[in-house]
């Protein structure tokens, strides 16, 4: 009787494991699911941006009752934080030294020349010579020749400060020009100031668009970028980074060589509709020698025209492309009416008389020069203070 007893006990005791097994799986398995269905639904952005390497694991592994909680929902891609970039004033002036660097040679060739105990004719051949290999240009160069002849015959003269002086004074008056340096991007009563970058492509096109657009802001100005080089695949993607930094929209084209005309059309049109003051528009820059560009710039300036008035066209020149660079500044200038000059890499292998030679022929002002690879190395030209880090002074 007594092992009936025990027997039964034993089975009794197997049947209620066996049912509280079965009872507790299930539920704590539902939890697990629940959970994670929960998290995924709690998490913000759409199930495409979830990264699949972060989510749990699949559903047919193994999972202790809770460990949902666990589950670390995918985190969405950090914008760039805004970048306050400083105001364009005195940026040459702090710029100046690297400038020296760069241009020194050039000066203190000259001052070397004309503090000779002795000026004759083969020493101003030489100093003609210098000039024209700082790219000067030769026209110019025979004319400062001339000027500074005369200069030292009236003065007679000529301790290192007299001759520092008067170099100073003669490469003053070959840099200047009688155009406005001021870069027009002043909005105007119902509508923004428009700007066109032109060149061609590696002379620093869309970078200058993206720091002029740096330096704008850091002015206090709001800007609207317009990606009409829509030829050259990672033009716009560098301007939208550009446009990121400083809070400033893009307007592009989805549409890879997409018109570049209706591009600068929406951009302008934008601008309008936002009220922003100034909208930058870079342009497309293939080779000058091929006319289908340069009548597309052309069809560029008279679309964006039937919406709003143009009021800068600023010509991209590399200043270490020297006289070459003066063949491109020529052909642009006959399609659209530039009216100011940036001259970019002015800090490296370039010769400064650049900025003398292309303000002569086109009768356009150098209105800014890159001074650097930095964000903030654009700067408005200012001539005594170029002039100065050519004399090293």
């Amino acid at each position: 009787m007594t092992t009936y007893i025990i027997l039964i006990v034993v089975v009794a005791v197997l049947l209620l494991g066996v049912a509280g097994t079965m009872l507790l799986r299930p539920r704590g398995m539902h939890g697990v699911r629940r959970g994670r269905a929960n998290q995924l639904d709690l998490s913000s952005g759409p199930p495409a941006t979830v990264d699949r390497d972060t989510t749990t694991a699949p559903a047919d592994q193994d999972q202790a009752p809770g460990s949902a909680q666990q589950f670390t929902p995918p985190q969405q891609d950090a914008r760039p934080t805004l970048e306050k970039p400083p105001p364009s004033a005195g940026r040459m002036v702090r710029l100046r030294a690297r400038l020296a660097r760069s241009q020194s040679g050039f000066g203190s060739a000259l001052l070397g020349l004309l503090s000779r105990d002795r000026l004759d004719d083969d020493t101003w051949d030489e100093v003609e010579e210098v000039l024209i290999t700082a790219d000067v240009g030769v026209t110019p160069a025979r004319q400062i020749v001339s000027d500074l002849r005369m200069k030292v015959k009236v003065e007679g003269t000529r301790t290192p400060d007299d001759v520092r002086t008067m170099l100073r004074s003669e490469l003053l008056a070959q840099v200047a020009t009688e155009a406005s340096r001021e870069l027009k991007t002043e909005r105007h009563e119902g509508h923004p100031a428009v700007v066109l970058v032109v060149g061609v492509n590696g002379t620093g096109k869309t970078t200058t668009c993206g720091k002029l657009a740096r330096s704008l802001v850091g002015d206090g100005e709001t800007v609207l970028l317009g990606a009409a080089d829509t030829f050259r695949a990672a033009a716009a993607d560098q301007l939208q980074t550009w446009g990121e930094r400083v809070g400033a929209q893009v307007v592009r084209s989805d549409k890879e060589g997409a018109d570049p005309a209706s591009v600068a059309f929406d951009a302008v049109s934008t601008g309008i509709e936002q009220e922003v003051d100034v909208v930058l528009i870079d342009t497309a820059g293939r080779l000058h020698t091929k006319n289908d560009l340069m009548d597309e710039l052309g069809k560029v300036k008279r679309v964006v025209e039937k919406r709003t008035s143009v009021d800068e066209v600023l010509l991209v020149l590399d200043a270490t492309t020297g006289q070459n660079g003066l063949r491109q500044a020529r052909v642009f200038a006959e399609v659209v009416d530039v009216t100011g000059i940036v001259l970019t890499k002015l800090d490296g292998t370039a010769k400064g008389g650049i900025v003398i030679a292309v303000q002569r022929e086109l009768g356009v002002p150098v209105k800014l020069v890159g001074l650097g690879e930095g964000p903030d190395d654009l700067a408005p030209f200012d001539p005594a203070t170029f002039v100065d880090a050519i004399l090293g002074g």
